[in-house]
């Protein structure tokens, strides 16, 4: 059915149509009455047979959706999606204003309205971008200035959507630009039939700038054949040629944005914005003084500033104080340390985020592996998903030279990783590479962008490094998602959240038998199932490490599985082999801060107490970010007896998180050993109130009730203990200790032997722990080491 070429005065759904208003390839506008809101819309009526059936039109509506979540002040909202009579249309707000087209023909416009214009349509790109979503047909057109001068951006995605389904391949150039762009307007990438991304509309926003500055566009051939042609290979002319008064800073950022290769143009929306702000931003004008009377006073400034401006110059050269040796000399700084931001999705597909996650997940560690240079860890990096700071900023707070930024999208079996690499302390460029493979050779990939990334900031790979990073093999991409979905929810550290991730790791563990990262994703879910008291101890214990040691049989440099397999062992009391295992994952991956981490706790366990303060404070430098690392640098210094720094490390923890229940239940115990009676109390409660790991924190409450002389209170809380025993499992090892505090030695020992039948992951920690100091001597706490395998001791941790 053909559309009405004039449909004024007709209904279409509850839109009562007004006017005409344009026209263009994506279909017809009308201004329309909202007769249930009673507000005037734009009602965009489709092409007809654009969608070509109803399977289209249920795809179309799920993207009109996700636009419609849309909420920036630069874009026309999108409001409605709906069919009538074979008619599709979509209503959206709305705009009061002319479009930029119309503006441009009527009147020159002045290079401080163009940055102002050109900022606004960079944060709209900079919003929608970050949401995975491209224009792919920005042009004047589809841009509206309203009469306040606010710019808003029409029909975003929508190019995409409407030729989704176009197969026809005897289609003209003419049509197929009609249909999934605008010529004069579109990228080179595109023109080429190749895979455009957000950087396409880069270049479209440049072609924008372009006609708004000098008032042509870039190739203004008008035979649509040879116009592609100037696009893919023919510079554009110098808009200072066209324009003779235009300042050169906006040149430059025209040009840069029309470059031929999509890395060599801005690699973020936000890097336009911040150079047309830059260059827009007004300088203070001095005040006027006689000529003479300047020119003496120049004289005596330029004479003493030269003094000291040599001096100064001097010094700071000397001591290289930041960095100047290396900039005077024409050298880039060193780059030792080096963040990655989380990738954004660009999948188009929200559901696809767990990719992005993986993808930027595997490129920290592959980036780990390079012992020179520290690689921010993942908890860390992943705090600045979808953050509005600077790149400079984040690299403060991190405390790294260098950012590395990018996207990842996904099309069926191919993957496409664009990355720039950032200087944090002048927001500079050094590095820009796209990479498009399939997904089979997803770790090569990840591998070749750490050796790009290595080789831009100059580190030197020693052999053992570089046969690391080289050492991938095809994976089955089936079982590669699967994995990631595992990673993307484990990493959600709850019940429920692990639960999925075992179920994930199990179905690409079915798909690919021989997949060893999903075994050790396996093994690290049972370890924490067991910490959750959602398995029994001796269950969790036995999965765990037959997950651990399936991984390392068929990959024995896979870091992860070492980890985990050293931690299970340490928890479950089987000491053999442990620091081994630790000390070997370390080693594959030196950046690894999980296996510090884990590392420091155990040396902390076995009374090595400044080897583990060295170790959890290098976990706390390649994962400054980590709660529970921040943590356990307060539990580290509370084994060792340092309870005063304990106590502020802890509340340092608690600033990152007012909410993180770990921090809350190690400070209580630490007010305990200080005395602090009703502080740790308090704490403890605190800490109960936000965790559902109850059992623990109860047994811990009723300790420190026993220690303040609140005996009743604390019987209270062993009877509810006893009382919720006899329904589901609850550590004996927490109801030993409310009768360590109670002190009842008999009942004490009689939980703790069952604990040690059970193999209580607590009990690992029982040689150094300061609530049992009071039972060292005692012969059945001695025999009770020797059964556990841990040597005698007559007090705490030592040096």
């Amino acid at each position: 059915m053909s559309v009405p070429s004039h449909l004024a005065g007709q209904k279409l759904g509850h839109y009562r149509i007004l006017a005409q208003i344009g026209a263009g390839g994506m279909g017809v506008v009308y201004r329309a009455r909202d007769e249930r809101l009673y507000r005037d819309v734009a009602l965009k009526v489709l092409p007809p047979r654009a969608l070509a059936d109803e399977n289209a039109r249920k795809r179309f509506r799920k993207e009109a959706l996700n636009l419609s979540k849309l909420s920036d002040p630069n874009i026309a909202h999108v409001y409605d999606f709906d069919t009538q009579n074979g008619i599709d249309f979509l209503v959206m707000e709305y705009v009061d204003g002319v479009t930029l087209a119309e503006k441009i023909a009527k009147v020159a416009l002045h290079e401080n309205e163009v940055l102002s214009l050109g900022e606004q349509i960079a944060r709209a790109l900079e919003d929608v971008h970050e949401r995975g979503i491209v224009h792919r047909d920005l042009k004047p057109g589809n841009i509206m200035v309203t009469t306040k001068g606010q710019v808003k951006l029409l029909d975003f995605g929508l190019a995409r959507l409407l030729t989704a389904n176009e197969t026809d391949a005897t289609e003209s150039i003419t049509e197929m630009h009609q249909a999934a762009g605008t010529l004069p307007y579109m990228a080179p990438e595109q023109l080429l039939g190749a895979w455009s991304d957000f950087r396409s509309d880069i270049y479209a926003a440049g072609a924008v700038l372009y006609e708004m500055a000098t008032g042509h566009r870039p190739f203004e051939t008008k035979l649509s054949t040879a116009l592609a042609d100037e696009i893919i290979h023919g510079p554009p002319a110098s808009p200072r040629q066209v324009k003779p008064d235009l300042s050169t800073g906006l040149e430059y950022i025209i040009l840069k944005c029309l470059e031929k290769e999509p890395g060599n143009r801005y690699q973020s929306a936000r890097d336009l914005d911040v150079d047309l702000r830059r260059l827009r931003t007004p300088t203070t004008a001095p005040v006027a003084m006689p000529a003479a009377r300047a020119r003496t006073r120049l004289r005596r400034i330029v004479t003493a500033t030269g003094i000291i401006v040599v001096s100064v110059l001097a010094l700071l050269f000397g001591l290289n104080v930041g960095r100047w040796r290396e900039r005077g000399l024409g050298r880039r700084p060193s780059i030792h340390s080096i963040a990655v931001l989380p990738l954004v999705n660009f999948s188009l597909d929200p559901e696809q985020e767990y990719f992005a996650d993986g993808m930027t997940e595997e490129l920290i560690s592959d980036l780990a592996k390079i012992r020179a240079l520290r690689v921010i860890s993942r908890t860390s990096a992943m705090q600045y998903k979808k953050a509005h700071k600077s790149l400079p900023k984040i690299a403060e707070e991190l405390n790294v030279d260098a950012v590395v930024e990018g996207t990842v999208a996904r099309s069926g079996h191919r993957v496409r990783i664009t990355a720039q690499l950032i200087q944090a302390e002048n927001d500079k460029n050094l590095w820009a590479q796209s990479y498009d493979r399939d997904l089979r050779d997803v770790l090569a990939l990840q591998s070749e962008v750490a050796q790009s990334i290595a080789h831009a900031i100059q580190i030197t790979l020693t052999p053992q490094e570089q046969a690391r990073l080289e050492d991938t093999r095809p994976v089955n991409p089936e079982a590669h998602e699967a994995y990631l979905k595992g990673r993307y929810y484990w990493n959600k550290r709850t019940p429920e959240g692990v639960q999925k991730g075992l179920e994930y790791f199990q179905q690409a563990i079915h798909t690919d038998p021989a997949y060893a990262p999903a075994y050790a994703g396996l093994a690290d879910c049972y370890d924490l199932l067991g910490t959750y008291r959602v398995l029994p101890p001796k269950e969790a214990l036995q999965k765990a490490k037959t997950a651990a040691i399936r991984a390392l049989e068929l990959d024995d440099k896979l870091a992860e599985a070492h980890a985990s397999l050293a931690a299970i062992k340490f928890l479950y009391l089987e000491w053999d082999g442990v620091e081994k295992e630790f000390q070997r994952a370390i080693e594959v991956d030196p950046g690894y801060a999980t296996a510090h981490h884990w590392y420091a706790l155990f040396l902390a366990a076995t009374a090595r107490n400044q080897e583990a303060l060295a170790e959890i404070k290098l976990a706390q430098r390649l994962d400054p970010l980590s709660l529970i690392i921040n943590a356990n640098v307060g539990w580290c210094l509370y084994l060792g007896r340092d309870y005063d720094q304990a106590i502020e490390q802890l509340q340092k923890a608690l600033e990152l998180d007012p909410n993180f229940p770990a921090a809350y239940e190690y400070l209580g115990q630490a007010y305990l050993e200080k005395g602090m009676y009703e502080e740790a109390i308090a704490t403890l409660r605190k800490a109960m109130s936000l965790s559902r790991n109850e059992a623990s924190l109860k047994s811990e409450l009723g300790n420190a009730y026993a220690a303040a002389g609140k005996k009743e209170a604390a019987i209270q809380i062993l009877h509810d203990l006893l009382v919720q025993s006899s329904r589901t499992y609850v550590s004996p090892y927490d109801i030993a200790f409310v009768y360590a505090g109670l002190g009842d030695k008999d009942k004490l020992f009689q939980w703790l032997n069952k604990a040690a039948e059970d193999r209580s992951t607590a009990l690992a920690e029982i040689k150094v722990h300061p609530r049992f100091d009071k039972l060292r001597k005692d012969p059945r706490f001695q025999d009770l080491l020797r059964r556990l395998g841990l040597p005698e001791t007559d007090g705490g941790p030592q040096s």
